[in-house]
């Protein structure tokens, strides 16, 4: 159901529509002047706007043009009762949807087209979404793997699916949070509505309000237009906030307020929205710990851990490696257009007794790796640590193969000198794209700035 704003200067056509949608069960707003619409309008997000031609001071024809400036996603149905060729034709090329003449089939006419502008409406948010979502197939095949940890994941996820709980998701990074999360929507009464994924950690407070909750025009400097936001889009199906934990303490507060209300409020909008939708969040840290340390709300945490799902991590799904590994062979032998068959023997049993530190994630980039640097049909894979990305752990002989000298050393600057150095190598390694680099440093994006500033990389 949409979310309409009537205008005409005649109270009792008002109140005849503002009837008509409510039955149709729309939530409606009605006023009896074009300047109170285009107040309206720059405050909250409407699906569609029935506006008069005819009307003192603010007429109808700029109440359209002022919504299409503004909230160019909104429909804007123009009715008249003036019998002038001219106008609809004007009314048609500034943008208007739909032009009606009012008449004794006036109510039929605004309700036909109402039904019409919904239709348009929920395409383009569906089309909106698909864009956003179309890298990636939902489906619990994704979910690779026969182990015993496995097959207990999945039957957890098909026993779940059918509530409309909201469910939390841990695990290490690079162990499939959002595979999870999208086997979950694929298996739901919801498969057939929006998935929307988001990380959390990606975007400033400011900037990730926005992003969830949409914002309308002059909400903050370069609003310049209504924008609808995440929960809004995913409504009917589920929204994925990926990292949780790395959101602040007055962020939480309004994700808390969302699932108590299950409405939403845009970036400076008076008016709140009710949104129908599943909310699935995941995260690399231990919230329980963090909630004890102050740093995560205890009653969002609740909210979310209605059921909780813990990813494995790889290592402890030794026999899943093999299988992950000839998908991948697979998949990039196809995209690279190379005649590879098969995993060497000794890349079998070399991969089958490796612990992968960074999960499926790892192993993934290990095997497209190997696969572009092949020039065979065996594809032989070498687990050194600069091949798999990762840092060795310390040993008795020195951290990270770093012997202590005799006349000792600066620990501060040296560790501050391996974090830059790592830093630097990680935005080379990523072009420069800094939300990647913290990924594959398992970072959070805040801290990830925050390391940048201290050590004047910009």
């Amino acid at each position: 159901m949409g979310h309409i704003l009537v205008c005409d200067d005649e109270r009792s056509i008002c109140q005849m529509l503002q009837i008509a949608f409510q039955n149709q069960g729309h939530r409606v707003e009605t006023v009896t002047s074009g300047d109170q619409a285009c107040h309206k309008i720059d405050s909250t997000l409407y699906d569609v706007v029935v506006t008069d031609v005819r009307m003192p001071r603010v007429t109808g024809m700029e109440v359209l043009q002022h919504s299409r400036r503004v909230s160019p996603d909104t429909m804007v149905i123009v009715i008249t009762a003036v019998d002038d060729t001219e106008v609809p034709i004007k009314a048609l090329n500034a943008g208007a949807f739909y032009y009606i003449r009012k008449g004794p089939k006036l109510l039929e006419d605004v309700l036909s087209a109402t039904a019409l502008a919904m239709d348009r409406v929920q395409l383009r948010q569906q089309n909106a979404v698909l864009k956003r979502d179309a890298a990636q197939h939902n489906s619990l095949e994704n979910l690779i793997g026969e182990s015993e940890a496995m097959n207990k994941l999945k039957q957890t996820i098909r026993t779940i699916a059918a509530a409309n709980s909201t469910v939390i998701i841990s695990g290490e990074s690079g162990t499939g949070k959002e595979l999870v999360a999208r086997a979950i929507h694929a298996c739901s009464p919801r498969s057939s509505e929006p998935f929307v994924s988001v990380n959390c950690g990606a975007f400033p407070e400011t900037l990730l309000e926005s992003e969830l909750f949409g914002y309308v025009k002059g909400a903050f400097t370069g609003a310049t237009a209504n924008k609808r936001g995440l929960f809004e889009l995913a409504s009917g199906g589920t929204i994925f906030l990926d990292e949780i934990g790395e959101t602040t303490l007055s962020m939480q507060v309004k994700l808390l307020r969302v699932l108590q209300e299950r409405c939403i409020r845009p970036v400076g909008g008076g008016q709140e929205s009710p949104v129908d939708v599943r909310v699935i969040a995941a995260t690399n840290r231990n919230l329980l710990q963090q909630v004890q340390d102050g740093h995560f709300r205890e009653d969002l945490y609740y909210r979310l851990s209605v059921i909780p799902i813990e990813v494995p991590p790889l290592r402890d799904r030794g026999e899943d490696v093999i299988l992950l590994a000839n998908h991948f062979l697979k998949k990039f032998a196809v995209q690279m257009g190379k005649n590879i068959v098969r995993l060497s023997p000794e890349s079998l049993n070399i991969m089958k007794g490796y612990d992968w530190p960074g999960n499926v994630r790892v192993l993934e980039n290990t095997i497209e790796r190997a696969v572009a640097m092949s020039t065979e049909e065996e594809l032989r894979v070498e687990l050194t640590n600069s091949s798999v990305n990762t840092i060795p752990a310390a040993t008795a002989n020195g951290a990270f193969g770093v012997v202590l000298p005799p006349e000792g050393l600066d620990l501060e600057r040296y560790i501050a000198d391996v974090e830059k150095s790592l830093l630097q190598s990680a935005l080379r390694r990523c072009n420069g794209v800094q939300t990647r680099a913290a990924e594959i440093l398992k970072l959070s994006y805040r801290s990830f700035r925050h390391m940048m500033k201290k050590y004047d990389l910009s």
